[in-house]
């Protein structure tokens, strides 16, 4: 039984994962908390994060949310306690971090040291423990767009990442042009549903020759749109501006993926993070899956967004082949690296720069 504690960015969240044996699959990860304070009407009248008050709010929370993750579960016992130790808002990872040290001090038990974007690819194995490795990974977030090649669990590589904008974020900023609401992504997923992509032609950023991704051009194609045309002025326009946008978004997320499948004759795919919720994204991806032979897997809406359980899923994992440090009661995992450490990831794959910057752990 683990507790994870997740605090990088805008919600506080702590899990409890159980890792019980299972006649099919040897064992398998199974839910029994999981507690989300959002932030959501905090930071909506800045139209996105504001670090200072984030940092804040989980200071605030993080006791009461960790609290009813226990009462939840059941009060079951302990066997070690994960956090998110990266990437991340510094202030917020530091309440995180402080608070599952103490706890796990405190009853004796590892605190484990988790990389928050390992945990997104972990949260598929709640629903569907058949995944294995090798597979392609896309995690797609407000912070992330990141493509990567797991070859085994704890062995990764960045095939490549946004530049700039992660395609959540160029959601939510979207919205605001729009004067749409915060957070952007569920905003135009929802607006882009009564519209017509095919209205409006944005660019797709596809950057040939390389994995990465970038879409502060795109977001200036509809800047500079809504700066010719002026807002939309009927309900359908609006829908359609969503939809086009939402179109050229998704279309460059699967144009890399299904390229990144082929280059690298893999046949599964992972897709997580808060923008895999995105209902666009979904259908084109399972469209593909079928007309090219590949399997593709999304974790349910509720667990694609930041949360305390896969937190403890990919510490569970760790603490399964003991990826542990040896020490006292409180170590962490083979940690994702900080600005001093340099990356244990890998070499140019031939097909675009990859970029240790923040390299995931190896085990």
């Amino acid at each position: 039984m683990l507790l994870g504690i997740e605090t990088t960015c805008d919600e506080t969240g702590a899990g409890i994962v159980e890792l019980c044996p299972d006649k099919k699959f040897g064992q398998r990860l199974k839910i029994r908390a999981n507690v989300l304070a959002s932030q959501i009407p905090l930071h909506a009248p800045y139209f996105g994060v504001v670090p200072e008050l984030a940092s804040r709010a989980h200071l605030e929370n993080i006791h009461r949310v960790v609290a009813a993750a226990f009462k939840q579960s059941g009060l079951a016992p302990l066997h070690a306690i994960a956090y998110a130790q990266g990437p991340g808002l510094k202030g917020a990872l530091l309440v995180g971090e402080s608070v599952a040290r103490a706890l796990a001090l405190a009853l004796d038990i590892p605190a484990i040291g988790v990389h928050h974007l390992e945990a997104h690819l972990c949260s598929v194995l709640f629903e569907y423990p058949e995944v294995r490795p090798p597979f392609l990974g896309l995690i797609v977030s407000g912070g992330h767009t990141d493509l990567i090649y797991v070859e085994r669990w704890g062995k990764y590589r960045v095939l490549g990442r946004t530049l700039d904008d992660a395609c959540g974020e160029a959601f939510d900023k979207f919205s605001k042009m729009l004067r749409l609401g915060y957070p952007g992504g569920p905003i135009v997923d929802r607006l882009a549903r009564s519209g017509d992509a095919g209205k409006i032609r944005f660019p797709r950023p596809l950057l040939e020759g390389s994995w990465n991704f970038s879409f502060s051009g795109l977001k200036t194609s509809a800047l500079y749109r809504l700066r010719d045309y002026g807002q939309p002025k009927t309900a359908r326009a609006r829908a359609d501006l969503a939809a086009a946008f939402q179109e050229a978004v998704c279309e460059t997320l699967v144009f890399k993926s299904k390229k990144a499948l082929r280059n690298f004759n893999l046949k599964t795919m992972v897709v997580s993070g808060g923008a895999a919720a995105n209902s666009r994204l979904r259908e084109l991806l399972l469209k593909s899956a079928v007309n090219e032979g590949f399997r593709v897997y999304f974790p349910s809406p509720a667990i694609c967004t930041d949360n305390g359980a896969m937190i403890a899923a990919a510490g569970a994992l760790r603490l399964a082949v003991g990826a542990l440090l040896k020490g006292g009661a409180v170590e962490h995992a083979v940690p994702c690296a900080r600005q001093s450490r340099k990356a244990v990831l890998c070499e140019d794959t031939g097909h675009g720069a990859v970029d240790p910057s923040l390299p995931f752990p190896s085990w």
